[in-house]
């Protein structure tokens, strides 16, 4: 027994020894290898294909899908797989400022990279004249007045800016830019566009550039939307959501060529238009979302509806299983649903699984989607770089929104008043657009509606700026009424226009005449007989013949945004006006619409702007 048991333990001590050997010739094995789609060293391509091999249909689905941080919580939005989150117009954390939109953010990042696969979201927000939703942001002018400076370089940079200021937040997809062509002034849209003649908004589509930079993964860079795809602006009537009757002919000449130069410079999403065309709405339409767009064009990225967008297809209230099977069969791969979220991700669901919407159809919007956030670096990089926020509302970009504003001001008529003089003058400044940020800001302004204000944003009004620019025994006394005008004054100057609006609130289909303040105050400045100057602040042009015998000189300041001080610059002379007309300018609304090349004899036309033949 003692020799069968020292022989049993030698051969255990043998295997044993043979044992360790072996285990030292073969490599060691991981206990855990990451999946494919962990590797940034790997192409997105077969990224995206490693992830979708991974994910359920309820994944799927769920990152086709958008609410808003108002109806869905981190916690609700991850358990629903929610691809996107957004703001909607005015919709922020409390308090407004980058550090709480930093932190409302990476909390819907934390709860989405903690699910199962931990696919982070893409967080949108209307981005259109600056982050304009968050309080102290850079705000330039609106693109109606980028269209009259004609400066695709500075409108880069302003996209570059934009972008910074956006990404500081955390927000890394904006909606923007508006590549509509507006034909109708008495759209409320119109201040969006960029000119009346679809080589405005091709030239300016280089913002996109600036928003998405050389390289979308870089901190400061931004996802840009082309939009609203594709005739918004050429509807009957200029009626918002309305109805463009035109052939396709005209809508490939008109409407699509600031889409095929977004395409070219490379515009990672592109939102889809309420309008419809000649009766079939936008949102439904299978022939210009996947034929033209998709197809033709060859748009690679992905394509998202706009606010509640899929329940205007069938005209009633809500949206129906069969709305969601044509607008995600058009070919919409993100659908904006901002309440209803759970109820579009069951209908979809339920309309994959009956066989109403092909896989095919669903795996190709998660491949568009999931490609653009790898390319975004968030699956590496989902959290806010708060780096960024230390240049958020800098001076260098005032100064930046300063310039654009004093490029896009165009001088409409001018009988020696202007420049004005900056020494020994005495000048009197009136309107209810003098001394209002607010107004000069326009809609989509820390609100959906904007909002008037002397100082709901950082910057310098009207007439901050000519006060500002007065120099030695020059006097400037303000009066939004004209009350106190008399002989005394050198020149009057009338800021006078609109205030804020947005989107079908703004049309006008009753005309573009100046108000009744506006009317009245120009009237008594007229009366006392000193030299009259009229700004106008507006997002289009105005009906003003009437009143354009008692002017002097007529600027057109459209939106300038935070800087009025640009606007000063202009009419001191310290930057000599270079602004031409984007927008025929009416003789009256009876024209309407009124476009360059149709014939019809404006009061301006199309592509005009003074400059000063001499300067104080």
């Amino acid at each position: 027994m003692p020799l069968l048991r020292t022989t049993r333990s030698l051969r255990t001590t043998v295997l044993a020894g043979l044992l360790l050997v072996s285990a030292a010739l073969v490599p060691a094995t991981p206990a855990f290898a990451a999946p494919l789609y962990k590797n940034p060293r790997v192409s997105v391509a077969d990224r995206v294909t490693d992830l979708m091999g991974r994910m359920t249909l309820d994944d799927k689905v769920g990152q086709m899908t958008q609410g808003e941080r108002g109806s869905a919580t981190p916690a609700q939005a991850a358990a629903a797989r929610l691809g996107s989150i957004l703001s909607g117009g005015g919709s922020t954390p409390t308090p407004n400022t980058p550090q709480a939109w930093a932190d409302m953010i990476d909390a819907y990042q934390r709860a989405a990279t903690s699910t199962g696969l931990g696919i982070p979201i893409v967080y949108g927000s209307d981005a259109v004249h600056g982050h304009n939703n968050a309080s102290g942001a850079t705000i330039f002018p609106h693109n109606i007045g980028l269209g009259a400076a004609n400066d695709p370089a500075l409108v880069r940079q302003i996209g570059a800016v934009t972008a910074q200021e956006t990404a500081a937040t955390g927000v890394k997809w904006g909606f923007a830019p508006c590549l509509c062509v507006a034909r109708d002034d008495r759209w409320g849209r119109t201040y969006e566009s960029f000119g009346e003649v679809p080589a405005n908004a091709v030239t300016n589509s280089v913002v996109i550039e600036g928003l998405q930079g050389s390289s979308l993964a870089a901190p400061a860079s931004i996802l840009a939307t082309a939009k609203h795809f594709v005739g918004d602006g050429g509807t009957t009537g200029g009626v918002d959501q309305g109805n463009t009757q035109i052939t396709l002919d005209e809508l490939r000449k008109i409407h699509l060529p600031p889409f095929q130069a977004a395409i070219a410079h490379g515009v990672g999403s592109v939102m889809i238009s309420f309008n419809s065309w000649n009766g079939v709405k936008d949102h439904g339409n299978k022939f210009l979302i996947t034929d033209l767009l998709k197809g033709e064009l060859g748009f690679s990225g992905f394509v998202v509806s706009d606010w509640n967008g899929i329940d205007q297809i069938d005209g009633q209230t809500g949206f129906t299983a069969s709305e969601v099977k044509q607008a995600v069969n058009a070919g919409i791969d993100m659908v904006m649903v901002p309440s209803d979220y759970l109820k579009f991700v069951g209908t979809l669901k339920s309309e994959v699984l009956n066989g109403h919407v092909p896989m095919s159809r669903i795996d190709d919007a998660n491949r568009r989607i999931l490609t653009k956030k790898f390319e975004l670096g968030l699956f590496e990089h989902p959290y806010t770089d708060r780096s960024l926020q230390q240049d958020f509302g800098s001076a260098a970009h005032h100064a930046l929104a300063r310039q654009a504003a004093r490029e896009s001001q165009v001088l409409l008529k001018n009988d020696g008043v202007l420049p004005l003089a900056k020494t020994n003058n005495k000048i009197f400044v009136a309107g209810k657009n003098a001394n209002d940020l607010g107004n000069q800001a326009g809609g989509w302004t820390l609100t959906w509606q904007g909002q008037s204000g002397e100082r709901v944003i950082p910057g310098t009004t009207i007439l901050d700026g000519i006060k500002a620019g007065a120099g030695k025994d020059t006097v400037v006394t303000y009066d939004r009424a004209g009350g106190g005008i008399n002989s005394g004054y050198k020149v009057a100057v009338a800021v006078v226009g609109e205030t804020p609006y947005a989107e079908g609130q703004g049309d006008r289909p009753g005309g573009l005449a100046l108000d009744a303040e506006d009317v009245a105050l120009i009237g008594k400045l007229k009366a006392s007989g000193v030299p009259l100057v009229v700004v106008t602040v507006s997002g289009r042009p105005l009906d003003l013949a009437a009143q354009l015998p008692s002017m002097k000189g007529l600027v057109a300041a459209w939106l300038p945004g935070s800087e009025g001080a640009g606007v000063a610059d202009v009419l001191y002379g310290d930057y000599n006006p270079t602004g031409k007309l984007s927008f025929t300018w009416p003789k009256s609304s009876s024209q309407e619409p009124i476009n360059a090349g149709d014939g019809k004899q404006g009061l301006f036309p199309y592509g005009f702007g003074l400059s000063y033949s001499r300067r104080r």
